[in-house]
């Protein structure tokens, strides 16, 4: 169970080869892409230019320049993810944690009242 206060962050590990790094993502239900932050996508060894996949991106960040990338991703004792990325050249930009493809593999509750959320795993539907 995680503690909200005015936004709902979750402790996450990002991964990439022999790089790591621990961070804070923000769970974002209205974002449609996971958002990386640019300097965090160097410390984990990304070259910008090596990217091949541009992703346009909304909102705030809508005049940002993002490229896709995926990376490992391993949040408390779940099994790691492999998690989709736009990597942004904005410097202010947030970890995002957003639908795709965050809210793919993960269910999260938001109890607002209690100021708390819960993330499990995505349950596969058995529907005939």
């Amino acid at each position: 169970m995680g503690s909200l206060s005015a936004f709902a962050y979750l402790p996450i590990t990002l991964s990439r080869a022999d790089r790591a790094q621990d961070l804070v993502g923000l769970l974002d239900t209205g974002a449609s892409v996971n958002v990386l932050p640019y300097e965090v996508g160097l410390n984990l060894g990304l070259i910008w230019e090596s990217q091949r996949f541009s992703i346009p991106l909304g909102g705030n960040l809508a005049k940002s320049e993002a490229k896709a990338v995926i990376l490992s991703a391993q949040i408390a004792n779940f099994e790691p993810i492999d998690l989709v990325v736009a990597w942004t050249t904005n410097p202010q930009a947030p970890l995002i944690l957003g639908q795709t493809n965050f809210f793919q593999q993960f269910d999260v509750c938001f109890y607002r009242a209690e100021l708390a959320f819960e993330v499990t795993t995505r349950t596969k539907s058995t529907s005939a």
